[in-house]
């Protein structure tokens, strides 16, 4: 069943129509094509509580589809704590990719960091296209995947930034490929609870400098270790959300 999101005005206050508009309507009507008495389901922008609205679609104009209640279903398909991916800015377009992945398997916000082993280096404007791009596959993902919410992508930070950003998280984690000790990581791991907020911050290809994670260490961000091989860039972060959305959600 196709998901959409919606601004709270386009809902009744009883819930029971909706009307889809814009771009929305345009892939409903012309993309899809599809019909009435026809299914879907929203979620309203902004709404953490996560509420998944069933609908039917009752007619279809030039403009606009209206849609009569179905059903709700209530409970949110969020994880029950919030992880923040901090993302060394990598090259050519895996960023692309690493922001879709993080946004199916349940990030709530992705931060681009430019670090010193950094190759792509963004201007202002360069960031700004940049984020209204990533922007737009944060949103599709969450389509897809049929997320309560919208994961914000953040404009670039700085590793200093990005670190004082995430200094009142519970729980602070740098994957490091001179970690060691399995052991420690599971119990970080397994340690951490519903409703704690999670900061993983993942390097670029180059990894991160010695002085950035004595810089992390000195913040109480957790250097551990994702096993014995070493992972690419974009796989880095997928493994250890992947790994936090099967403890959480276990």
């Amino acid at each position: 069943m196709y998901h959409f999101f919606v601004e709270s005005n386009q809902i009744t206050p009883d819930y029971k129509n909706v009307e889809i508009t814009g771009s929305d309507f345009n892939h409903i009507a012309n993309v899809l094509r599809m019909k009435v008495g026809e299914q879907f389901s929203v979620s309203i922008r902004g709404d953490e509580d996560g509420k998944e609205i069933f609908y039917e679609i009752e007619s279809i104009s030039d403009s606009s589809v209206i849609g009569k209640l179905c059903f709700i279903e209530e409970g949110s398909q969020e994880l029950p704590s919030k992880i923040y991916l901090f993302q060394g800015l990598p090259k050519v377009d895996k960023m692309e990719l690493i922001i879709q992945k993080a946004v199916e398997l349940g990030a709530f916000e992705i931060v681009p960091m430019a670090t010193k082993r950094c190759v792509v280096k963004l201007d202002e404007k360069k960031s700004q296209s940049k984020i209204k791009r990533w922007q737009a596959i944060a949103e599709a993902a969450a389509k897809q995947s049929k997320r309560a919410i919208i994961p914000n992508v953040h404009m670039p930070m700085t590793m200093k930034e990005a670190v004082q950003y995430a200094k009142d998280m519970d729980v602070k984690l740098i994957p490091y490929e001179n970690a060691e000790h399995m052991d420690e990581t599971k119990k970080l791991i397994e340690g951490i609870k519903p409703g704690e907020s999670v900061a993983v911050f993942i390097g670029p290809e180059g990894g991160f400098s010695e002085e950035e994670i004595e810089l992390c260490r000195a913040s109480d961000i957790k250097p551990i270790t994702l096993g014995k091989r070493i992972l690419r860039t974009e796989t880095a972060g997928f493994t250890i959300i992947s790994w936090l959305m099967y403890h959480l959600e276990g």
